[in-house]
């Protein structure tokens, strides 16, 4: 009793399984005999039907458990998976569009602190030109500074020497102040040498054989004369003209120092300045004037 209970049972349990797989054969089976059955043909309408080509065959393929995919449902799984390939492409568009970027700003900025750094170099450089350039003018001007200088002190050095160009001896007769025809031919040719030139003294000694202050007063009478002339014919200034009275005493330079005066004259040394005498040639005949020579 139990052995068929449990028989009753299995069959029960398989009878799902076996009405399923009738189920599935019955299409199948229904496919299978269409054709056959199509492919007999009536001996009587082969005859009356004319001998055509056969067509190619067609080759018909399964797509899918119940025939022929629906083609919206295929756009549509393609299109599933697809997405997440487009999204990553568009991810790595979007990743590249912004490096792209990112190198176009580093470009730009590494760019724009070249063009500082060479403007401030070509500033330093003409900054440095600039202070080349001054420190030469300032070499030049300290030059030029220590130069004046140095003529400075030579004009200062300068404005008291005199140097000897030439003498004239004017003698007078008798003692008196008298000019000669020759003492004044003499005193001419000494203007004429002067005249217009600059820097120049005349230094005038004047000598009488008397003693004591006859001697003394009748070489100043000599002297006088002398200026007289030269101021008046030649208008030579008077702070160019130096005399001295020294009756029959004999100078400082004068070469006779133990001889006597013996005749009156007026010892005429003509002195130039050493400034002047830069600017301008000597006195001709300067140091050959006539009369040089002393009685």
């Amino acid at each position: 009793m139990e052995n068929k209970l449990a028989h009753s049972n299995s069959f029960l349990g398989q009878l799902p399984l076996f009405l399923l797989a009738s189920a599935i054969s019955i299409p199948a089976v229904a496919q299978q005999a269409q054709p056959a059955a199509s492919s007999q043909t009536p001996p009587s309408m082969a005859q009356q039907q004319p001998h055509q080509p056969a067509a190619p065959a067609v080759s018909t393929a399964k797509e899918g458990f119940w025939g022929r995919m629906n083609p919206l449902a295929r756009k549509q799984w393609v299109k599933r998976q697809t997405d997440p390939i487009n999204d990553r492409l568009s991810e790595l568009d979007e990743l590249s569009a912004r490096n792209a970027r990112d190198i176009k700003d580093v470009d730009s900025r590494a760019q724009a602190g070249i063009r500082r750094a060479q403007s401030a170099a070509d500033a330093a450089n003409q900054a440095a030109n600039a202070a080349g350039a001054q420190a030469r003018q300032a070499g030049s001007t300290a030059q030029n500074a220590s130069g004046r200088v140095d003529q400075l002190n030579t004009t200062v050095n300068g404005l008291d020497s005199y140097n000897l160009i030439g003498e004239v001896e004017v003698v007078f007769r008798g003692g008196q102040p008298v000019l000669s025809a020759d003492a004044r031919k003499r005193l001419d040719d000494l203007a004429a040498k002067v005249t217009g030139r600059p820097g120049y003294i005349l230094e005038l000694d004047a000598h009488s054989p008397a003693a004591g202050s006859a001697g003394i007063q009748s070489s100043e009478r000599l002297a006088q004369a002398v200026e007289r002339y030269l101021v008046t014919q030649h208008d030579i200034p008077v702070y160019r003209l130096h005399a001295v009275a020294l009756g029959n005493a004999r100078g400082a330079g004068d070469e006779d120092q133990n001889q006597p005066v013996r005749t009156s004259s007026v010892h005429i040394r003509l002195m130039e300045n050493s400034l002047a005498a830069q600017g301008a040639a000597p006195p001709q005949g300067a140091g050959s004037l006539p009369g040089a020579e002393r009685p």
